[in-house]
């Protein structure tokens, strides 16, 4: 992970942290991981080319 290394190491150290920061966490905090996951960007397609 190139951004925000300093928070994805400490989520995935204490994942549980982000629910116990909320007023209301939801009922299956504790089922809920933090993983680091990729989006392709979208495609760039010429219609036509000469």
């Amino acid at each position: 992970m190139r951004r925000d290394t300093l928070f994805y190491q400490f989520f995935l150290r204490y994942p549980q942290l982000l629910f116990e920061l909320l007023p209301n966490p939801p009922a299956d905090a504790a089922g809920y991981v933090f993983e680091s996951i990729e989006v392709k960007e979208t495609a760039f397609r010429m219609d036509g080319v000469w």
